[in-house]
């Protein structure tokens, strides 16, 4: 596979895993689809924090949009620079995609170690921090989290969805950096291919 083929793919892949944790971290801001519980107070640091709709997200988003269009025709066609120019900005878009990728896992393992803020003996606080994960292997805990409803099994869904988006993202963005850098420096096979037929 050539290298603008393969930009393609992988920035398609991108964008959708991109827009999987927007999507993911606005659902973080309404437990159980109701915005009742939207309060600084009563949602967890690590859902404002806002690892998958910012980094996960957008950050990641314009590395996808860079290598679909660093797998497109070159700016100048066959002559010039040919796709070298967007290649080299895919590279660059690529490494600053890696840094939200991994804000977004970092954020996102946080908050599935530390448990979601919930109100419990009539106190807002983070009741399964100090079992450092372990509530994940215990179904039988998260009902102790009177309100907001089933938010332990809504945050745990959620930011694990968070966790592997995050994890695919690292991996394609490093992918895509070593695509483009061999763009940049050998060009696309394409060129030669079309230029036999």
């Amino acid at each position: 596979m050539c290298t603008g083929k393969c930009a393609r793919c992988v920035g398609l892949s991108l964008i959708t895993l991109s827009l999987v944790c927007i999507v993911a971290n606005a659902l973080l801001l309404v437990p159980n689809g109701q915005t009742s519980w939207t309060n600084t107070n009563q949602l967890s640091l690590q859902v404002w924090l806002m690892g998958g709709f910012i980094s996960g997200g957008l950050m990641v988003l314009c590395p996808g949009i860079a290598a679909v269009r660093a797998g497109g025709k070159g700016c100048c066609g066959a002559g010039c620079c040919g796709n070298r120019c967007r290649m080299l900005r895919s590279v660059f878009s690529s490494a600053f995609g890696v840094l939200g990728a991994i804000y977004c896992l970092s954020v996102s393992g946080a908050g599935l170690r530390n448990g979601p803020k919930c109100l419990m003996n009539g106190k807002w606080d983070y009741h399964f921090e100090d079992t450092a994960g372990a509530y994940l292997l215990n179904g039988t805990v998260w009902d102790r989290c009177q309100e907001p409803p089933r938010v332990v099994a809504w945050n745990v869904t959620l930011f694990s969805l968070l966790v592997a988006a995050s994890c695919l993202e690292i991996v394609l963005c490093g992918i895509q950096l070593v695509n483009a850098t061999i763009g940049v420096f050998c060009g696309d096979c394409r060129k030669k291919q079309d230029a036999t037929h």
